[in-house]
């Protein structure tokens, strides 16, 4: 039997008001995952990481000798997290593995995140939606080819103590994304950045572009999603969804 280990508290903006209880569940709960693990006998164990750990690119694209920067408090509890659980291979020979998946989107997806909010909220009518800070990019993957990157690298011989990251291998603007969706909506919006929206000046990730050659190298995967197809099919969801998601709301 194996441990795919997903349990955190992910949400950044809670993370500056509540530091602690990402402190409690993401390190101390990956600990206890670990700790559970090592006295059984597992065939492995997958422990979920985030690019976010990576902070703002140093050098893109960012592949896993990448240093690590926690610019806000969920950063570095994933930091201690991972870093725990590469302990735990190299101390205990935990057959281990760390996945470290980029941007991940697509339908059920919270309303705290960005694509949510925006579909949300052209979905609901509005002829100018309120967003974060605009210039930031992101590595978007498709939620289906995440999940066929956490497979693939479950079935790899190669990677037990190892980090490996999950993306495309691309970047996209908040606002060239925005964009985007709009068009394959068939909407016209105005998009306006809103300042309790925008992150903490030094905590903000500027840049996020992934390499995801370790991953190909090492295992089968390839994705079958580029931007807009998995939009649409995210998009077609959003418009289906009998899900009560609140344009309104800024979901902290």
């Amino acid at each position: 039997s194996s441990v795919f280990h997903l349990a955190a508290l992910i949400g950044i903006p809670y993370s500056y008001i509540s530091p602690l209880a990402y402190i409690r569940t993401n390190v101390e709960g990956t600990y206890n995952i670990l700790e559970s693990s090592k006295n059984r006998d597992l065939e492995q164990v997958l422990v979920t990481s985030t690019s976010e750990t990576y902070g703002s690119a140093q050098y893109v694209p960012i592949n896993e000798l990448h240093p690590l920067v926690g610019q806000s408090p969920y950063s570095a509890s994933k930091i201690g997290a991972d870093n725990m659980a590469l302990s735990y291979y190299l101390s205990f020979d935990l057959p281990l593995k760390v996945v470290r998946p980029f941007n991940t989107y697509g339908p059920r997806q919270s309303a705290r995140a960005i694509i949510p909010t925006i579909i949300s909220q052209a979905l609901a009518g509005k002829e100018k939606i309120h967003l974060g800070s605009l210039s930031p990019t992101r590595d978007l993957t498709f939620v289906k080819d995440t999940c066929k990157g956490f497979r693939e690298i479950y079935k790899s011989e190669k990677l037990f103590g190892e980090v490996v990251n999950i993306g495309m291998q691309e970047e996209v603007s908040i606002e060239d994304l925005a964009n985007l969706i709009f068009e394959l909506m068939d909407v016209e919006v105005e998009v306006l950045s809103e300042d309790r929206r925008i992150r903490p000046k030094k905590s903000e990730v500027d840049r996020l572009h992934c390499s995801n050659k370790k991953l190909i190298d090492n295992s089968n995967w390839q994705p079958d999603y580029n931007l807009r197809l998995g939009l649409t099919e995210t998009i077609n969801w959003f418009k289906d969804s009998k899900i009560s998601y609140k344009p309104d709301e800024y979901s902290v």
